[in-house]
């Protein structure tokens, strides 16, 4: 395979990783598993790695949004209710009330253990349990360092995304 069509699929991974960090909806695992079915010859260290940085690139947005590092746009903040306009109490707004002292507990929990949080996301990023977009914003309602964000990410997402590169390879191996 030529160094252009190496490229133009890196670029298209890195893409679709980029994409699938900010629409869930999108399966980088699916896209990298048909990818290296139809490409064999890519290595599965490059597209590790460049799904790593598409997916913590993504992300990163997620976790400075969390963080307050982000003006999110008008639309997406909450409107404060004036003194005449009762909230009525409904089932909907009791759920959310428990929702936000959940959130809220997590929250202190994550501050009076940092390395708790580190650990956690650094498990996520390579396993993906607990989902990674949870611990992407808990880190950064944490107040997790961006250094130590990306670093962590990279490291878990590089591993789950070049074993999972080579795979299709492995499991070929071993049928033969």
């Amino acid at each position: 395979m030529g160094v252009v069509p190496v490229l133009v699929w890196l670029g298209v991974t890195l893409g679709v990783a980029l994409g699938s960090a900010l629409l869930p909806l999108v399966s980088i695992e699916l896209f990298l598993i048909g990818l290296v079915s139809q490409q064999p010859g890519l290595s599965a260290w490059m597209l590790g790695a460049v799904v790593a940085v598409g997916q913590v690139g993504g992300k990163l947005l997620y976790f400075l949004a969390a963080r307050g590092s982000l003006r999110l746009p008008e639309f997406l903040h909450s409107r404060p209710r004036t003194a005449r306009e009762p909230r009525p109490e409904t089932r909907w707004t009791r759920m959310l009330a428990r929702w936000r002292r959940l959130l809220e507990a997590v929250r202190r929990r994550c501050h009076r253990h940092p390395h708790w949080m580190t650990s956690t996301h650094a498990v996520s990023s390579v396993v993906g349990l607990p989902p990674f977009m949870a611990t992407t914003v808990l880190a950064g309602l944490a107040g997790m360092s961006i250094a130590l964000f990306i670093g962590v990410g990279l490291t878990g997402r590089f591993l789950r995304f070049t074993a999972l590169a080579a795979s299709p390879a492995l499991f070929a191996q071993w049928l033969h």
